[in-house]
């Protein structure tokens, strides 16, 4: 359950018009244009929407799905699931716990240690660099 509730003209105003149809709207971005699919970068990547802490840079690989992929957040705590049965199929959902903002989804066929992939929208993240680079 979100602890953060903004009404929907507030987050009309904080967020552009994409990141609001995703993170609000449960959208999703075209595969290989969002901005973090190939980043490399050491860091964080926070909910766009509230500024927590979802992803490390540590966690992330190229699952060659076209968005930014995880194989585990910073704390399980930070994201919330539902499940999804959009597109005639069953999926779990992604939402940040402190807002609800639509994330994305995971998928049990990720690497190991955990055997998941969080395929994840760059619009709903934040990436904030390591201070050592």
């Amino acid at each position: 359950m979100s602890t953060l509730t903004r009404s929907d003209s507030e987050w009309r105003e904080l967020l552009t018009p994409e990141q609001y149809r995703v993170t609000r709207e449960k959208g999703t971005e075209r595969p290989f244009t969002g901005k973090y699919y190939n980043c490399r970068k050491r860091g964080i990547y926070a909910c766009v929407c509230c500024g927590q802490h979802l992803f490390s840079s540590s966690a992330k690989y190229d699952s060659g799905s076209g968005w930014p992929s995880f194989w585990e957040p910073i704390d399980p705590e930070n994201l919330g699931t539902d499940s999804d049965f959009s597109l005639g199929m069953r999926r779990e959902e992604v939402h940040c716990s402190a807002c609800g903002a639509h994330m994305g989804h995971v998928f049990p066929d990720g690497p190991e240690p955990t055997g998941l992939r969080y395929c994840i929208n760059s619009v709903a993240l934040d990436f904030r660099p390591a201070e050592d680079g």
